[in-house]
């Protein structure tokens, strides 16, 4: 590799603000371990002065994530850069990320400032973050709508202020390849002090262009592409993770630059974002997608059993993508689990054993045989199944044909406490639901329910992601069972549980206050 371009994560936090539900603090630091694996440069973890909530995330991540350095986002006001610089201390390698709109249309209808006071505010906002780190990335908000004489001032003002990276984002997903690289061109060839510093590129999606940008901008010399996994993130999402990284794999000898990514972990951590985020990728999806190694015309199947390349320009392993056997039943020890798992992906500090070990057994009996995919739906379900949770499923029984109304009885330990309730509905899902209702006293509207299933096939396990809402506030429940009216229940007590901390959290504060 004849030059690194480094690549800078933002999932968790551009990628989140695109979800309809908040991530809780442990889906973040569930992500926040699989990102690191990837081997990203930088990992964009939150937004400390927004939330409480997002505070203490950002700094449990500082706290327990080693390798990349962590980055918090704010805005050029002294009170955002204090709270990133206070969340982020407990990390082994630390940026702030600062930004302020540069374009005419944004200083004028947002801001309502000139260019000359919005470059004060960045110098201010630049060097009190340097009071907390060396590393100090600026952003000029709208740079792809932004004249570039202006650019070229702006930047070397942050330079000169401390910024050792500028950012320069297509915010909007407006421009073409070609003007975006004339951009970048413009400022390396026309900001003094420019090599004081890493080009940064931050794409979004609106016109399907933010992946060609990113690589246009890299051609031009930009050595720093801000991305998130399957492209999630505001409106049409960010740039791409997995197809920038592999087009800078594959396509090296071309472009004479690489990157550092561990290909083999992309498939994982796309199945994991897709499940926590409640995001499901799409079959065509590039890289992940579940067509992206899927031949159905014959001459390209009898081609690709010839020779492989000739419809593949990389192969399935290269991002990680299993083989899916039909290899395990209920005579399979944990050695065998856990073999598997590895040849997944997974390090046995990823999953309990004991856990999923039973899990495994409760399914097997269930369906006969348990899938890889099967596997991987159970961890992450146990991952987010605390067995000290206030709410736990005892049991859940429905019953429903075509000449009656649906009835549901439904069994839960509420702390210390047994209940059950019954009730009817119209089918045994909204039965269930209405039972669960009666047992917690909470009513809940449920404003997304997806039913989905893990594998192919009549023995696929059903998996329910729903959006729910309660005194104003949104929340993701998901459930999973062989069964869909227990996936849902899980998917509601689910929901229930995430209820249940957040007025914990809210308690705790209070009594704070009134202390």
């Amino acid at each position: 590799m004849q030059d690194k371009v480094w690549i800078f994560d933002t999932t968790l936090r551009d990628g989140e603000q695109a979800l309809k539900a908040s991530l809780t603090e442990e889906d973040k630091i569930l992500l926040a371990h699989t990102i690191s694996r990837l081997n990203v440069d930088v990992m964009e973890v939150g937004f400390p002065v927004s939330s409480p909530a997002d505070f203490r995330a950002v700094q449990r991540i500082a706290r327990e994530i080693s390798g990349p350095s962590i980055c918090g986002l704010a805005r050029a006001v002294s009170k955002d850069i204090e709270a990133c610089g206070e969340a982020l201390r407990p990390a082994e390698k630390r940026r702030i990320h600062t930004f302020i709109a540069t374009s005419p249309l944004h200083l004028e209808h947002k801001l309502r400032m000139s260019l000359e006071d919005a470059t004060e505010m960045a110098v201010k906002s630049i060097k009190l973050a340097r009071n907390y780190t060396d590393d100090v990335e600026f952003s000029c908000e709208d740079a792809s709508r932004t004249p570039f004489d202006d650019l070229c001032r702006v930047v070397e003002r942050a330079i000169d202020a401390g910024a050792s990276t500028i950012n320069l984002p297509d915010t909007v997903g407006y421009v073409t390849p070609d003007e975006y690289a004339a951009m970048i061109h413009h400022i390396r060839n026309n900001v003094p002090n420019i090599d004081k510093a890493r080009l940064s590129v931050h794409c979004h999606n609106d016109l399907g262009l933010a992946v060609a940008n990113s690589i246009a901008a890299v051609q031009a010399g930009a050595r720093q592409i801000e991305c998130t996994i399957n492209g999630i993130g505001e409106r049409a999402g960010n740039c791409s993770l997995e197809e920038a990284a592999m087009i800078l794999k594959m396509r090296e000898d071309h472009l004479q630059v690489g990157c550092d990514i561990r290909s083999e972990e992309i498939y994982r951590a796309s199945r994991q974002v897709a499940k926590i985020c409640n995001m499901p990728v799409q079959p065509n999806k590039a890289i992940v997608g579940e067509n992206a190694f899927a031949h159905s015309s014959g001459i390209h199947q009898d081609g690709v059993l010839k020779a492989q390349n000739t419809y593949e320009i990389m192969s399935p392993e290269t991002v990680g993508v299993p083989n899916n056997q039909l290899n395990m039943t209920s005579r399979s020890g944990r050695h065998v689990i856990e073999h598997r798992l590895s040849e997944l992906g997974y390090q046995k500090s990823d999953y309990d054993m004991d856990s999923l070990y039973e899990s495994f057994l409760a399914l097997a009996d269930q369906k006969g045989t348990v899938y890889d995919y099967d596997l991987e739906a159970m961890i992450h379900f146990n991952q987010i199944t605390d067995k000290d949770s206030f709410y736990q499923l005892q049991f859940v029984n429905a019953s429903s044909n075509s000449q009656s109304i649906a009835s549901a009885t439904v069994g839960i330990a509420m702390g210390e406490q047994l209940k059950q309730e019954a009730a009817t509905g119209n089918g045994p899902v909204e039965a269930a639901f209405l039972a669960l209702e009666r047992i917690t006293g909470k009513a809940i509207d449920i404003v997304e329910y997806n039913l989905d299933a893990t594998g192919q096939g009549a023995s696929s396990l059903g998996q329910v992601d729903m959006i729910a809402k309660y005194d104003g506030r949104q929340y993701h429940g998901t459930g999973l069972a062989a069964d869909v009216v227990e996936a849902s229940v899980h998917a509601m007590i689910h929901v229930y549980n995430l209820i249940h901390r957040a007025a914990k959290v809210s308690s705790l504060k209070q009594q704070r206050k009134a202390g």
